[in-house]
């Protein structure tokens, strides 16, 4: 019985590779059209459900691809979109740092701010020039706004700068307008107050409006005159007929620096180096009152001609004006010799 059915099976499978050797041999002789036009037939009707799967299964594969493909893109935009305010505030910031390189007239070495020299110390900086760059100990250190501080120690390849916050800071100073001198040093006032700065010495008699501009005065050797350090918000205290001391708004935040110049021959008057305020509207005062005087001189000019043409056609009208003489008749020689 076994045997019987083996035989059946058998004469079926060789039944079936001779139809489809037939097939095979019909197909590899019959034009192209034929089985071309076969095989769109079968397609539409008995592979039909396989061709519908396959056609998903690849619209899947597709959609999962691009979402991928999507995801990772909305990902990098978003990191970058993330990056793009910081990433302009310190083109920015290098902007600025390069106009103030090309105003000053003293070396400078340029330095980035690498982190705080000490975690539990955000009164000094440490930057990433040192002794190999010309730096030296009691360079200044300059931002784009004003005065940061002054190196405190040197090594081969980086610097410690003690900043305006530092408690042994000092630097002689004088107001924008000159009316008043003293020396700026940390506020010394309650914790809520941090982060400002005092004008002490200033006469009683002189009085600095709100808003006046503080520069550095030169004096002392370290720091060059002209480099802004603060402006003017009010007063603390004053000794009555003494002296005032004065509350500054520092004009450099060291903690939002991220790359400042190292001053490494400090000599000459700065002020025309930065940018401030006051220095501006000083300065457009004095192009204002020039232009004035120029105005003035060139009107004074103008009347000066206008006088002179006026008395020239005075002069003028007036020898017209005036009778020619009588000609004075001939005597005859002998009348004059009679």
């Amino acid at each position: 019985m076994a045997s019987a059915s083996e035989r059946s099976y058998t004469r079926r499978d060789t039944v079936m590779f001779l139809a489809c050797l037939g097939l095979a041999l019909i197909g590899l002789v019959s034009p192209d059209s034929w089985g071309l036009s076969i095989a769109a037939a079968l397609r539409e009707s008995v592979l039909a459900p396989l061709v519908w799967l396959q056609a998903r299964a690849e619209e899947g594969r597709t959609s999962r691809n691009r979402l991928r493909t999507i995801t990772s893109e909305r990902d990098s935009a978003s990191y970058l979109a993330q990056g793009i305010p910081s990433l302009l505030a310190e083109n920015e910031r290098l902007r600025q740092l390069l106009a103030l390189s090309h105003r000053i007239s003293t070396a400078y070495v340029a330095a980035e701010v690498l982190h705080q020299a000490q975690a539990t110390d955000g009164r000094t900086l440490l930057l990433s020039v040192g002794a190999r760059a010309g730096v030296s100990a009691f360079d200044p250190v300059v931002a784009p706004e004003g005065l940061i501080g002054m190196v405190l120690s040197v090594s081969e390849r980086t610097s410690v700068v003690m900043t305006w916050a530092h408690p042994e800071f000092r630097v002689s100073a004088f107001t924008v307008s000159g009316n008043a001198a003293g020396v700026v040093a940390p506020f010394a006032g309650s914790a809520g107050a941090e982060g400002a700065l005092e004008f002490r010495g200033v006469p009683y008699r002189d009085s600095v409006p709100v808003g006046t501009l503080v520069l550095s005065s030169g004096l002392g050797g370290v720091y060059p005159k002209g480099i802004p350090v603060g402006t003017v918000t009010g007063v603390i205290r004053e000794q009555a007929g003494w002296e005032r001391v004065y509350r500054l708004l520092p004009a450099a935040n060291p903690g939002s620096a991220a790359h400042v110049l190292v001053l490494v021959a400090p000599s000459g008057d700065l002020a025309r180096a930065f940018p401030s305020d006051s220095a501006i509207r000083a300065q457009r005062l004095d192009s204002i009152e020039r232009v004035r005087l120029a105005d003035s001189v060139a009107q004074a000019a103008r009347e000066v001609r206008e006088a002179r043409a006026r008395r020239a056609d005075s002069l003028a009208a007036a020898a017209a004006r005036k009778p020619s003489p009588r000609p004075v008749p001939a005597v005859p020689p002998e009348d004059s010799a009679r």
